[in-house]
């Protein structure tokens, strides 16, 4: 995208800011994923500058926290009746001028750059909370995909922002002492891949910690279906040394999330007969992911939990896409197992055995 679209609203996923304060946690990583030279679909990020002026130019800043303020949280009905009212008040009250044109500019320069009208794109929930040690904020905020045309990139925008006010975030938020207006929201424009298969991959072994292992979980379409638990998805378990591929275990894929070109949104639908049980990854496909995921591992320094997408409409490799990493959040704070060169013996070896056909589990969104 062009340099001179950053501003005070916008920032370029290319730009060298990784402020979390700024962006958020999921743009924040897209950002530094980007400028480390990973193949992350462009974007930009709405900073939570323009959520912080949208509430404060509107008087909506005021009026929310009049009403959490006298909000008994521990009153189930109350809460879910306070979160309705101040998300439909934020989507009805207009969006000041000079953030909506900064918004469909970087829009337009997104689909000008991408060589596509009303480029389909991902709006992304970004908040500032996000990833922090001792709290989990994954999954609270709102995430929208195949989103086409500026006016719908601007609604959903209203929208991300808004689900800072589920009452399920609402709750946490107060069970973990967060401060409700301390917390801000940045939100994600993407390019959309157009997924043949999607899913999560880890640079350990989630089952049992072992980090001489890259494991990847795979099914076909976007990867909703891996995300929401709704598939039992292909299960490869990769040497991290080598690049063996130790395991391939295929699962019968039942439904897949794709776009609808028409409507301008994404279905669930039936995984074809001769689909359902092949195996969605080739062997090349699970290796260039392997290498991306050494590659992330070692920019950060720590285990990650990473989401990917493989492109059907780029030739490979480059259709091989990242689309966010996050540090792995249960066996990193272990001590390291000690594993054998080449195969596991003894419980280990028990243990990767048994790991045939054990859907693995998303952390985090």
């Amino acid at each position: 995208m062009k340099d001179d679209i950053d501003s005070e609203f916008i920032l370029c996923f290319d730009c060298d800011s990784h402020d979390r304060f700024l962006i958020g946690g999921k743009n924040a990583s897209l950002c530094e994923l980007t400028t480390a030279g990973i193949r992350v679909p462009p974007g930009f990020a709405v900073t939570t500058q323009a959520y912080k002026k949208f509430l404060e130019h509107t008087g909506l800043g005021k009026e929310i926290k009049k009403t959490l303020d006298k909000l008994d949280i521990e009153d189930v009905n109350a809460v879910e009746q306070a979160s309705r009212d101040i998300r439909s008040k934020m989507r009805v009250t207009p969006v000041p001028s000079e953030i909506q044109v900064s918004i469909l500019e970087a829009y337009s320069n997104l689909c000008e750059c991408c060589n596509v009208v009303d480029l389909p794109v991902a709006v992304r929930s970004s908040a500032t909370a996000e990833d922090l040690p001792g709290a989990s904020f994954a999954g609270q905020q709102d995430t929208f995909l195949w989103v086409c045309s500026g006016e719908n990139v601007l609604k959903q925008t209203v929208d991300c922002w808004s689900s800072l006010f589920t009452a399920r975030a609402l709750s946490y938020r107060h069970r973990m002492n967060f401060v409700h207006e301390d917390v801000f929201i940045s939100v994600g424009i993407q390019k959309m891949a157009n997924s043949k298969t999607a899913g999560v991959m880890f640079t350990l072994n989630p089952i049992n910690g072992d980090r001489s292992k890259i494991a990847i979980d795979a099914s076909w379409g976007l990867g909703e279906s891996v995300a929401s638990g709704e598939v039992t998805p292909d299960n490869f378990l990769v040497d991290k040394v080598t690049l063996e591929i130790r395991q391939r275990t295929p699962s019968n894929k039942l439904i897949e999330y794709i776009p609808n070109h028409k409507t301008g949104k994404v279905h669930k639908t039936a995984v074809t007969n001769e689909l359902q049980k092949a195996i969605c990854l080739s062997d090349e496909e699970v290796i260039a992911l392997s290498k991306l995921a050494k590659q992330i591992e070692k920019h950060y320094g720590t285990p990650q939990d990473i989401e990917f997408a493989i492109d059907q409409d780029i030739p490979f490799p480059e259709n091989v896409m990242i689309v966010q990493s996050r540090p792995e959040t249960v066996w990193s704070r272990k001590k390291p197992v000690s594993v054998s060169n080449g195969r596991q013996v003894g419980m280990s070896g028990m243990v990767d055995t048994l790991i045939a056909g054990v859907r693995l589990q998303q952390g985090n969104k």
